[in-house]
């Protein structure tokens, strides 16, 4: 790991996933998680402020980044519930079948290199009644912007840490043995590359 992807790249993705746009999109999914909740690409924490302490029980927060997961443990000190850091990638998830309620994915789905393998591991952690909740960007639906999207995604994603701008995130979620429940979809303020949002919830198939 070279100085930048050490020191300069953590945190410039702590700035750009925390612009105002973002943070509300965060705050649209994150109170829905429920129970005993696993975050995948927990990062620098920055969706810790918008879980509900009246309906969460705990939180395992999972990323193979401690750069970031350090920032996210001081903003865990505070919190009302118990954070657990795992410091993992999506598709290498040490719990048990069955044993979480909500996972929680947002703005991660973008930069997982096996996003088919991290979600079957998602589905397996589910219980049967269990949900998840998601917030990503991806591939716009305007051809004149997903050229773009296309044509600048090699030098993005050395730049942005394995971050693509063009991933088809309904499809993606589906492929990995999901069922989306719920699905909106909105561009949000910013560049517009890099602006075009999906959320809502789905459950295992």
């Amino acid at each position: 790991m070279g100085l930048y992807d050490r020191y300069v790249l953590p945190r410039v993705i702590h700035f750009a996933c925390g612009l105002k746009p973002t943070m509300r999109q965060r705050e649209k999914v994150v109170p829905g998680a429920r129970g005993r909740v696993l975050e995948v690409g927990i990062g620098s924490g920055l969706n810790l402020p918008f879980y509900d302490a009246t309906k969460v029980d705990k939180v395992w927060g999972l990323d193979p980044a401690p750069e970031l997961t350090r920032i996210a443990g001081r903003a865990a000190r505070s919190l009302p519930f118990e954070v657990e850091f795992i410091g993992l990638p999506g598709d290498e998830i040490p719990l048990e079948d069955g044993s979480i309620d909500t996972v929680v994915v947002t703005y991660a789905l973008c930069t997982i290199a096996d996003t088919s393998a991290a979600l079957r591991q998602m589905s397996r952690v589910l219980r049967p009644n269990g949900e998840l909740v998601f917030c990503e960007h991806g591939a716009a639906p305007d051809a004149n912007v997903r050229r773009w999207q296309d044509r600048l995604n090699p030098l993005w994603k050395r730049l942005g840490g394995g971050c693509n701008l063009n991933r088809p995130i309904p499809a993606l979620i589906e492929a990995g043995g999901f069922r989306i429940r719920k699905l909106e979809t909105m561009y949000i303020p910013g560049w517009r590359p890099a602006s075009f949002n999906y959320w809502g919830s789905a459950v295992p198939r």
